[in-house]
């Protein structure tokens, strides 16, 4: 569809194959399949949860929220719940959001889910943006710790920088530009980015987060056990892990494999790190994004699972 091949991708981005929904498949759809594992992971019922955060960036429509229809189609009906549009770092303000809820003593089981559909507003005849994209979704299942040696959430550093909403954005679809024959027709309902204006904050901003959030807990590079970022960009990536001083092999990398699934990344990176065995009980776990907005932010925890 544009001129591009294979080694061209891999060498700019690292991502070597994507998957791509059917055409039936909702972003709702993949939402509740991930919560399904997650909650029977956990062995706990959909009726038990008090929350579900459901982030993305490519609702099933514009309401109801898609949080509504996972809440309605998983049987959670004690649950409470909302759609959270933080793009790329969707996932993880709704994990921060999520252990706040549960740190007030109010919520026991808080479900956070990133799932995007991305396929749907990517331009096909964009070279720049449409090799980068792919479908899928993850679950994370929040709750109150019973360890006492520390456990769970840490702490969390958060930033949005509105002057870059003009590099990463979709013009279209909203109030000031609905959907008519003319955005139609100037495909605004796509995705466009500006790759190297993005580029260029992402690797400062993410180490900048990663660094400012380990010192205010007492903690430097050397001390964490895995780095699980947003999957965007392999240099994006690696230019964050040699600034913080980490070795590649503790860091997660699998772009290769699923592309940029947006609010979808960090669940499944760590789903490959716990399935991969680098994962275990006690790590320091430094989760990182930056995304459209601009958003960034980074969130440390002593993984308890």
């Amino acid at each position: 569809m544009v001129e591009t091949n294979d080694s061209w991708i891999v060498e700019r981005t690292g991502i070597r194959e994507r998957r791509i929904a059917d055409p039936d498949i909702a972003t709702s759809d993949m939402a509740i399949a991930a919560a399904r594992q997650a909650l029977e992971a956990r062995g706990i019922e959909a009726a038990d949860l008090d929350a579900i955060i459901l982030c993305t960036v490519t609702p099933d429509m514009q309401f109801p929220s898609t949080a509504c229809l996972v809440q309605d189609q998983l049987g959670a009906h004690r649950a409470w719940g909302f759609d959270l549009a933080a793009a790329c770092c969707g996932f993880l303000y709704g994990i921060t959001t999520a252990a706040q809820l549960v740190s007030t003593g109010a919520h026991r089981y808080v479900l956070v889910i990133g799932s995007d559909t991305m396929s749907r507003i990517i331009d096909y005849q964009d070279r720049s943006t449409c090799i980068l994209f792919g479908d899928g979704a993850g679950a994370f299942l929040i709750e109150p710790s019973t360890a006492s040696d520390g456990f769970g959430y840490i702490g969390h550093q958060s930033q949005i920088d509105g002057s870059g909403a003009k590099f990463l954005r979709m013009p279209a679809g909203g109030s000031r530009h609905p959907a008519s024959a003319e955005t139609v027709a100037k495909r605004l309902h796509y995705v466009k980015q500006d790759g190297q204006q993005v580029f260029k904050f992402a690797v400062r901003k993410m180490q900048e987060m990663c660094e400012e959030l380990l010192a205010r807990h007492g903690f430097c590079g050397s001390d964490v056990k895995l780095l699980i970022p947003h999957q965007a960009n392999r240099r994006i990536i690696t230019a964050t892990a040699e600034r913080l001083g980490l070795p590649l092999e503790k860091v997660i990398i699998n772009l290769d494999k699923y592309g940029n699934t947006t609010a979808g990344t960090i669940p499944l990176a760590t789903q490959d790190a716990l399935c991969g065995g680098k994962l275990k009980k006690g790590d320091l776990v430094l989760f990182a994004a930056v995304g459209a907005g601009y958003t960034a932010g980074a969130s440390l925890w002593r993984w308890s699972y």
